[in-house]
């Protein structure tokens, strides 16, 4: 018969404690002596007490170094935003609308099974124009003009890639450092590694909202917001529209707030003792997770209540703004989270995905997301926030420079581009008013500078003070980081 300790988990066993050994084995030999003898040890420093008392202030050593920025705000365009269209116009296509993309430039990429079957690859220019903004003069399409407006404050990458082709590949990739589930989310690590700054909030807290271009977008799995192989108590933290943010947080009718903290002192007491014998995390990750609960009990209805804010705010961030649920209204929950002290916040925006009727569906798309996105920046900023939080707004991958249908139709679009995409930063250590990477006359492959999404990820922590070499969780053997095993940079020429 196996024993308890060889029935145990890796991650268990190196977790145990010397009482937790003698418990085990107690089972085999001499138990009842054994728990005699060691019933009035004080056990400390234990792994398990070590991962409770670090619960709310990230891991000893973290961060490696002064950060840049405190906190992060991730505005995700789920679907592929058209960098052709937005971030990338050329005049180079303008000459050679209509005229078949050459194979020299394709060079035999994959493509998608939406569009490997055309016979011909019609160039696209920008269907929208667009004009030279900021003081650097950097192109931006006029489907955006509020961040046209912003163009001082942000760096955008125009040279991001990625392998992955198609949607769920694409965003999983870019989030949690993997094509495969069941790696941790990028919120997830930092919550792990630096913990919460307000003991009233989560460190991770997400937010969805579904555009109009493409209704409904592509879906998005409460994984791509997961704690994979981290304790739980680090996922994110959803919150829904409406006046229940988050499901069975309130207590049911007829009990207290005082009841409430009592059974939870009471359910803690046992889930320790549960932690101390059987050496499961995942015990102290559901204590964690109750206490949570209880603080949120307070500090959701009053983050989620906008009737502090003047007339002055929803006219910055617009109307839709008022209306709970849509992306104007997240983004404004996002400056109210960082107030807080949340310390990743992570906007998902789902209709990007324009496969056909591009004309008609990427204008409303831009409209939802248009203002908001710069209302954001311009609000921390005047806030004296920008400096220390940072702003991301991008996608999984781009769109092709072809048309996906017939050049010109109403029902045409654009296909997944993974070669070559952008992406825009604002505050947080970056550069104002700047540009990095070129794409070829085509936008279609990189010319200057590439940066894989492992790059990105690799800034985005060393913006927070941490290296993104050092910082590993051990799981199935290997030593698992955010930004995979193959090689990553820091791109340091976009940071201030």
């Amino acid at each position: 018969m196996k024993t308890t300790i060889e029935t145990w988990s890796e991650e268990q066993q190196k977790l145990m404690t010397r009482r937790s050994l003698f418990g085990a084995t107690a089972a085999g030999v001499g138990g009842i002596a054994l728990n005699r003898l060691l019933a009035n040890e004080t056990v400390s420093n234990s792994p398990l007490d070590i991962h409770r008392s670090t619960g709310s202030g990230g891991i000893p050593g973290l961060p490696h170094f002064a950060p840049k920025a405190k906190r992060v705000i991730y505005l995700f365009q789920s679907g592929g935003p058209s960098h052709v269209d937005l971030f990338d116009g050329k005049s180079f296509l303008d000459e050679h609308h209509g005229s078949n993309l050459p194979d020299s430039v394709r060079g035999g990429q994959r493509l998608t099974g939406m569009t490997a079957r055309q016979s011909n690859f019609p160039v696209v220019s920008s269907m929208w124009g667009g004009k030279r903004c900021g003081d650097h003069g950097t192109w931006i399409g006029n489907p955006i003009p509020h961040i046209q407006g912003i163009a001082n404050d942000m760096t955008i990458v125009r040279s991001m890639w990625t392998e992955a082709i198609n949607h769920d590949p694409g965003v999983t990739y870019i989030n949690t450092g993997s094509q495969q589930m069941g790696h941790a989310s990028m919120g997830a690590w930092l919550s792990y590694g630096l913990g919460r700054e307000n003991e009233n909030f989560p460190a991770y807290m997400v937010l969805l909202s579904q555009g109009t271009g493409k209704n409904p977008g592509q879906p998005l799995f409460s994984r791509l917001w997961g704690s994979g192989y981290l304790p739980s108590s680090h996922q994110g933290v959803m919150l829904r529209p409406g006046a229940n943010p988050v499901l069975y947080l309130q207590n049911p009718p007829g009990v207290s707030a005082d009841a409430r903290r009592r059974l939870l002192d009471t359910l803690g007491d046992l889930n320790r003792q549960q932690a101390q014998s059987a050496g499961d995390p995942e015990t102290l990750a559901r204590i964690e997770a109750y206490e949570m609960a209880y603080r949120m009990q307070t500090s959701v209805p009053e983050l989620t209540d906008f009737s502090d804010e003047p007339e002055s705010t929803f006219e910055l961030y617009g109307e839709e703004s008022r209306r709970p649920g849509t992306f104007a209204a997240n983004c404004l929950m996002a400056r109210r989270m960082a107030q807080r002290g949340v310390r990743f916040i992570q906007l998902f925006h789902r209709g990007w995905d324009q496969h056909i009727s591009i004309k008609s569906q990427l204008p409303r798309q831009c409209q939802d997301v248009d203002q908001a996105s710069a209302a954001l920046v311009k609000d921390l900023k005047r806030l004296g926030m920008l400096e220390d939080t940072l702003v991301i707004w991008g996608g999984e991958f781009g769109r092709t420079v072809y048309s996906q249908g017939e050049l010109g139709a109403s029902t045409s679009g654009r296909d997944h581009h993974g070669r070559c995409f952008s992406l825009w930063m604002a505050g947080g250590g970056v550069k104002s008013g700047y540009d990095y990477g070129q794409t070829d006359d085509y936008a279609y492959n990189i010319a200057e500078n590439p940066v894989h999404i492992r790059d990105l990820n690799a800034t985005i922590l060393h913006l927070l003070g941490i290296d993104h070499e050092r910082f590993t969780f051990k799981f199935r053997g290997l030593n698992q980081r955010l930004t995979g095993v193959e090689e990553a940079h820091v791109v340091n020429d976009i940071i201030a």
